[in-house]
């Protein structure tokens, strides 16, 4: 098993930026992609960035240019990044995690919202 706790989220203006955490414990070693998806009222889940142990990163469109994704596997991290932060990113953000091989999310954090309003 493998747990996830993000933290990081809170109110920010338009124009603004915050970052991300997500602290991962347990079967470290089984992982592969980690990545984030959000979840807006009234709208279903998204997929917002991943990253591999190696690397290789995927981004949403709606956020590509604005958010980075990045992972310290030494400390077990995975961050997000997220600047020019628009109201429409107003969501709880989920951080996941994939087991080597597998098709989809395995574990997911508790979520941590964030919300992008003046």
């Amino acid at each position: 098993q493998v747990q996830l706790v993000e933290s990081g989220g809170g109110l920010v203006q338009p124009g603004g930026s915050l970052r991300l955490s997500c602290a991962a414990s347990g079967s470290v070693f089984s992982i592969n992609v980690m990545g984030w998806y959000r979840q807006a009222p009234g709208k279903e889940r998204e997929m917002v960035a991943d990253i591999s142990t190696r690397g290789t990163t995927n981004y949403a469109d709606s956020v590509q240019g604005r958010f980075t994704i990045s992972r310290d596997n030494a400390k077990n991290m995975l961050y997000l990044q997220m600047n020019s932060l628009k109201p429409e990113d107003t969501a709880v953000y989920y951080c996941y995690a994939a087991r080597w091989g597998s098709p989809s999310p395995d574990y997911w954090g508790q979520g941590t919202q964030v919300t992008v309003s003046s």
